[in-house]
């Protein structure tokens, strides 16, 4: 190709890192994202692509190069942001309080319209249609990929492959990492009711303690997982919050109970599921008790193609050099990537935001999250490189 798309988007930086701000200073919650849609859809306007809304607050857009039907590749990015308070003592700060962008999706956002400007305006060098899927609500239940998907994101035409990136606070800026196969966990959250009878806590025998019984459901379902699951298969179930009582003298008459289970195998996933309502039911059945018990179906894990990875690591290695590519570590976190990998196939893989010399050492999730951004012309280059050059 004669555009050099990594040149490019190092000569358009500044622009880039504009537009970041601009999103990270005013994000929206997930399924809300109505002011950065509106934002995508102008920026995509002037660059000449037209675009239409999905799924409310999701914006799709198909760029067409020569021989449109050659080949269709589909470019995710994700723009929801987390309900967190921004610490960050910032000029482009949140304006929203309690209200920030601390999962990189901003970036994420402006690789994706950086990359989309690229890929406009050098259509004429490149053969086929890059699809552009601009998504809401990664961060909350049922995933706004399963949404756009129910609304046919996927469908007349069904792209051949769709690939996505997302920082990563433990690579250095300007390198990425790949990895095929497993590479991220499918999440399902946990809600238990224990209900008991209440009473003085002083005559505990009158009572039927449903705190008690917590303690004893607890470490059942630790031990579900160390005696049912392959120790080889990587899983994870973590009662994160236990609500019951509130004074010293009363046995309350109910213990709420919430928490998260992780798996990398579907199949094992769904097994699990019966087990837990089992073994909850059958301890707190036994101590006298009654469980109500909710388990809010999550994202599925992430599987990257082995035969796309096997084509995209290539070209990764030929826009930045091959000693900036490493090999992505397996994670329990969950990404609703998963839904879209589900269907056809898929390529999740980083983008290193790590600058020591800044001292962005606090993850994502936190309210102190910070980005080097000189990593966005890189990651902008790498979508329009993959967009243009991705043949499965």
């Amino acid at each position: 190709m004669q555009t050099d798309f990594l040149q490019q988007a190092h000569e358009q930086a500044a622009e880039l890192i504009a537009w970041r701000r601009h999103i990270h200073a005013n994000p929206e919650l997930s399924y809300q994202e109505v002011k950065t849609a509106a934002f995508v859809q102008d920026k995509l306007q002037s660059f000449g692509v037209a675009s239409t809304l999905l799924s409310t607050t999701g914006v799709v857009a198909s760029i067409e190069g020569k021989n449109p039907g050659k080949r269709l590749i589909a470019l995710r990015a994700d723009m929801d942001a987390l309900p967190i308070q921004e610490e960050n003592d910032l000029s482009y700060r949140s304006v929203n309080d309690g209200i920030m962008h601390a999962c990189g999706h901003d970036v994420h956002t402006t690789c994706l319209l950086g990359a989309a400007r690229l890929l406009q305006a050098s259509r004429s060098e490149w053969e086929g249609t890059v699809k552009l899927i601009f998504q809401p609500g990664e961060e909350k239940n049922p995933g706004g990929a399963s949404l756009m998907i129910r609304d046919g994101v996927l469908s007349n035409p069904t792209p051949q492959a769709i690939v996505a990136l997302h920082v990563s606070t433990t690579l250095e800026t300007g390198t990425f990492s790949f990895r095929a196969g497993k590479v991220m966990a499918s999440a399902d959250e946990i809600y238990i009711t224990i209900k008991g009878k209440g009473g003085h806590a002083a005559s505990p025998h009158l009572a039927v303690d449903p705190i008690l019984i917590s303690a004893h459901l607890l470490t059942a379902l630790q031990q579900l997982i160390s005696r049912h699951n392959d120790p080889f298969n990587p899983t994870v179930l973590s009662i994160t919050s236990i609500q019951g009582g509130n004074t010293t003298n009363v046995i309350p008459d109910q213990v709420k109970l919430m928490g998260t289970f992780r798996a990398m195998n579907e199949t094992w996933r769904l097994k699990a599921h019966g087990l837990i309502k089992q073994v909850t039911e059958q301890v707190v059945s036994a101590m006298g008790g009654e469980a109500q018990l909710h388990i809010d179906i999550g994202y599925p894990c992430v599987h990257n193609d082995e035969a796309l990875h096997a084509s995209v690591v290539p070209l990764a290695e030929q826009l930045v050099g091959k000693q900036n590519i490493s090999e992505t570590e397996v994670r329990m976190g969950a990404e609703d990537f998963g839904f879209y990998a589900q269907q056809i196939p898929g390529c999740f893989f980083r983008l290193g935001i790590l600058n020591p010399s800044m001292g962005n050492t606090h993850g994502v999730h936190t309210s102190r999250f910070i980005v080097d951004e000189a990593a966005i012309p890189y990651g902008t280059a790498m979508m329009a490189w993959l967009g243009a050059r991705l043949t499965p």
